[in-house]
């Protein structure tokens, strides 16, 4: 397995995690790439970039889908889309350091539709917690075990 880039579902991505992002790709010189339908301001850095897609519906998803490679990362919380890039042989990382993969992903979209049912139903789910500090950590961990497969410089 090769890691060439690292791609970041970027329109609700922590900032963060964007840091963490940021070092890693830095301290172990691999393509970062960015993608959201807003402008996302990067630091100057040769490994670093960001694409402005067009607004709309899944619109940054689609571009990172027809983009990603087999085995490229990519930092998403979005479940549909994970589930795409799992079947192009994409490896997935949550912001807050889950890994999605082919063990576990049909789980949680059996989960995700139920919780959608559940929403248009009219039962209130409450959300996700706010990010905290443990999460941010978990997520570093996680990045930082994923990427100490591929470099010795990690």
């Amino acid at each position: 397995m090769t890691l060439n880039t690292i791609w970041v579902d970027a329109d609700a991505c922590p900032n963060a995690i964007k840091e963490t992002l940021f070092k890693a790709a830095n301290r172990i010189e691999i393509p970062l790439i960015l993608v959201a339908n807003h402008y996302i301001k990067v630091p100057p850095s040769k490994w670093i970039s960001s694409i402005q897609v067009e607004s709309g519906f899944d619109v940054a998803d689609d571009y990172i889908v027809a983009e990603v490679n087999k085995d490229d990362l990519v930092i998403t919380s979005d479940i549909p889309l994970a589930s795409e890039l799992i079947e192009k042989g994409a490896q997935v990382i949550t912001s807050r350091g889950d890994i999605f993969d082919k063990t576990n992903i049909k789980q949680k979209l059996n989960m995700r539709d139920f919780m959608d049912t559940m929403r248009s139903s009219g039962e209130h789910s409450g959300g996700q917690a706010a990010m905290n500090a443990k999460d941010k950590q978990t997520f570093a961990n996680a990045l930082d075990r994923y990427l100490a497969r591929f470099n010795k410089k990690t």
